[in-house]
């Protein structure tokens, strides 16, 4: 069993251990959280295989485990595609949203955009330290450098599922997330703050889901 707590409201669950990964939306609260993957939990396997991985170094059983999960995870959600992975297990993710937001054109002015690339790599002292989140296509948010950095928060939680981080990323995305009090694009924070009746610019659940427990 797999004992944890909802990371916004302290909330104590208890889950079978094939609940690793799960995601949905905490039944206290109504926020998005995930079942940790506890380095011990494998894929289930043949018994021969089984023994293989458990070998391995931490931190390879732990790539395994979120690329398994991030396969589970987004293979009929409308907004977020998983564009390729990379490594073996994969260590660099590329994933499309098809959510709205907003970049500048070439006036300076604010527009409406909707499909947007994000890289997620995971370092060599992932998950002790927090991904590397960069995006690859133009935005205008607090919280991102357009083409460049994406602040995914302060606090990195080892055992956060990675699934659940991208996710996070799209409701960054879409307005639904932002910080404008330590911004990394002040004019856009400004821009947040002077048109907070705008936000979200687009309030669709980025997951697809439901109540996870």
């Amino acid at each position: 069993m797999i004992q944890f707590e909802c990371q916004h409201c302290q909330t104590s669950f208890t889950v079978p251990d094939d609940f690793a990964g799960r995601k949905g939306k905490c039944k206290a609260c109504d926020q998005m959280l995930a079942v940790p993957i506890p380095d011990q939990i494998i894929v289930p396997m043949p018994a021969d295989q089984t023994q293989d991985l458990l070998s391995l170094p931490m931190r390879t059983r732990r790539l395994i485990a979120d690329q398994k999960s991030v396969e589970r995870a987004f293979v009929n959600t409308p907004l977020v595609r998983v564009v390729s992975m990379d490594g073996e297990p994969a260590e660099i993710y590329r994933i499309q949203y098809q959510v709205r937001s907003l970049r500048l054109n070439n006036k300076n002015e604010t527009v409406s955009c909707a499909l947007h690339e994000v890289q997620i790599k995971l370092g060599g002292d992932y998950p002790r330290m927090a991904p590397q989140c960069r995006m690859l296509t133009p935005i205008f948010h607090p919280n991102i450098i357009s083409e460049s950095t994406i602040c995914i928060g302060d606090h990195w939680v080892a055992g956060e599922d990675l699934s659940l981080l991208i996710v996070r990323i799209g409701e960054i995305i879409g307005y639904q997330a932002y910080n404008i009090k330590s911004p990394l694009n002040a004019e856009a924070a400004m821009w947040a703050d002077l048109n907070l009746k705008k936000l979200p610019i687009d309030s669709r659940d980025v997951a697809g889901v439901g109540s996870l427990v």
